[in-house]
């Protein structure tokens, strides 16, 4: 990334600030949650506009420009890219203080070269000038990534994938960035969901074992983990709403599951004490593979029920949850380290308010971190007060940095966004006596932590 004066997002508000930055600025990204398509990432089509690379699948973009009043034609509607852009633009040009328009004026600057702001006025100019890159230069999902420095990349895949495009990407080996799957359990622990009988038949198909009680689903669990760590993955993630409040024994587990599988209905308790169980069987297995769990909390999904019948999930009608009784987490992290079966864990919050007991409940617990800023906190104010937080509360340097979250390939200067900030906030603090401390800070934000977790330390 290039020097910050002059450019079209410059969050650096001191000399200490910028000398940091001039440390960190240029270290590669490790991504250890996205949301990437590693079929996209092995065919590596060059796109054809950027009204497609940017408005195809970005959910952030499609809430910002609904919050402005445009009409779902011009988000998910059957509009062309270039009328779909245009309106992004003025949705954009207006858009003060949310991330959105820095993360615009970065996305253009660094891959486009393209300085002056996004708005109505401009998207013409801009619309031709950026595709006239995009065709000189084919760029592609490789080539971004490449552009990027990307040193690492976690994609989000169910357990049933066959992971067949990151077999394809590894075998050919051309890649320098690493892609690798990250497993996520969403649709093992909700055992309420209506499709979930379905999904266990799938399941049973992926793992070649016949799932009819507990120790089958068990079994399931442990050949698809398996099959994911000789691919290389090093982290599990879960984002759900709700949290355990109990864990059953096996044999009350079990029985709520089979009852599940014949389509009886199970109490709360019975239900509750299941989906515990799940939690503290994973976490185990984790621990054993070296694996990260990430838990994603205070998440409620598709909250507009008419119109996830029309788009589905995933299309920017999630919001943040209640917060809750920070002494469910902490219950269920104990109970798995009482156990023996705690691994590196990464806790996230959607909703601030549950910063300040998170962060304390994590220092009770070794290895246990809570996550950076994440999706509708991952603006300036939101990465602030976590490092305020953080740095009060417990140690600053525990934060293992920045990830994109993202279904777009041009995510990647949010990581220049968090190290801004980050060498910002430290820049605040230091004196010039202690600047080897401070940059040696800033560099395991930026980097270092990230690629400890990724190097199994």
């Amino acid at each position: 990334m290039a020097e910050c004066r002059d450019r079209a997002v410059d969050l650096l508000t001191n000399e200490n600030a910028r000398y940091l930055y001039s440390q960190v600025k240029d270290l590669p990204i490790i991504d250890y949650h996205c949301h990437l398509s590693p079929k996209e990432i092995y065919e590596d089509i060059p796109f054809d506009n950027i009204g497609e690379m940017w408005l195809a699948a970005d959910h952030y973009k499609w809430r910002l420009m609904r919050a402005y009043g445009i009409d779902e034609k011009y988000i998910t509607g059957d509009a062309s890219w270039r009328e779909k852009f245009d309106k992004f633009a003025e949705a954009a040009g207006s858009a003060y203080g949310n991330p959105i328009k820095d993360w615009v004026a970065l996305e253009l600057e660094f891959f486009f070269g393209i300085s002056q702001p996004l708005d109505a006025d401009n998207s013409a100019a801009v619309w031709e000038r950026a595709n006239a890159v995009i065709a000189e230069r084919k760029l592609s999902p490789r080539k971004l990534i490449e552009m990027a420095n990307v040193e690492y990349i976690a994609t989000t895949d169910d357990p049933c994938d066959d992971l067949h495009y990151h077999d394809l990407i590894a075998k050919e080996g051309k890649l320098r960035a690493k892609v690798t799957p990250s497993f996520r359990v969403d649709s093992i622990v909700l055992v309420r969901d209506e499709n979930y009988k379905e999904y266990i038949s799938k399941l049973s198909a992926a793992s070649g074992i016949k799932i009819d009680g507990l120790a089958s689903l068990q079994s399931a669990i442990i050949s698809r983990m398996d099959y994911f760590a000789e691919r290389g993955c090093k982290f599990s993630d879960v984002g759900v709403q709700g949290f355990p409040v109990s864990v059953s024994d096996f044999d009350r587990a079990d029985r709520a599951f089979v009852s599940i599988l014949a389509g009886k209905e199970i109490s709360e308790q019975e239900y509750d004490g299941l989906w515990g169980y799940l939690y503290v069987f994973l976490a185990k297995e984790y621990a054993s593979r070296g694996m990260v769990m990430q838990l994603h909390l205070a998440v409620t999904r598709n909250s507009n029920s008419a119109m996830y019948g029309k788009c589905g999930r995933d299309s920017g009608f999630d919001c943040v949850d209640d917060a809750f009784d920070v002494s469910r987490i902490r219950n269920l992290i104990d109970k798995m380290n009482s156990e023996g079966g705690l691994p590196k864990t990464i806790i996230y919050t959607l909703n601030p308010t549950m910063y300040y007991p998170l962060v304390t409940m994590c220092g009770a617990f070794r290895d246990v971190v809570i996550g950076v800023s994440w999706w509708f906190c991952d603006h300036k104010r939101g990465m602030y007060e976590t490092l305020q937080t953080l740095s009060e509360l417990s140690h600053v340097s525990s934060l293992v940095g920045m990830l994109t979250d993202s279904r777009s390939f041009l995510s990647y200067t949010r990581h220049d966004y968090y190290r801004q900030i980050v060498c910002d906030f430290l820049g605040g603090l230091m004196s010039g006596k202690d600047s080897k401390n401070a940059v040696a800070v800033a560099k395991s934000l930026c980097y270092g932590n990230a690629k400890k977790l990724v190097e199994g330390k």
